[in-house]
């Protein structure tokens, strides 16, 4: 998790939130908001979890919440939030390039832009 960005990290952690949640049958948005310091943020993540979840080929495999490892699809999302905020558009293609369809990436892509936009916004 510390080869990666603070919004990627945060993300992943929100991700492992939001199944904790979905397991017991939850709404995730007030802890995640209480965590994230916001509800816009909260509705940001759990609409990019939606989107990931309705592009991804196959069930997202989810860490533990207290591991600092990531799984293979947690690396590929932190990936994909590290070089959107950096602005990358070629190497965000690259970190899902033969994973997800090409005509999926873009709602990847304005997804996590969102959350960016969100988390930059709350600082």
């Amino acid at each position: 998790m510390s080869e990666h960005g603070p919004i990627a990290a945060r993300f992943v952690y929100s991700l492992r939130l939001i199944a904790m949640h979905e397991r017991v049958n939850r709404d995730p948005v007030p802890e995640l908001a209480r965590r994230l310091g916001g509800v816009e943020i909260a509705a940001k993540s759990l609409a990019l979890a939606g989107d990931i979840q309705a592009t991804w080929p196959e069930d997202i495999r989810i860490g533990c919440f207290c591991c600092d490892f990531l799984s293979h699809d947690e690396a590929t999302i932190a990936a994909m939030i590290d070089c959107a905020s950096a602005c990358d558009r070629a190497g965000f293609e690259r970190a899902v390039h033969g994973f997800i369809r090409h005509e999926r990436t873009y709602r990847l892509w304005d997804g996590v832009l969102g959350l960016i936009a969100a988390e930059a916004r709350s600082h």
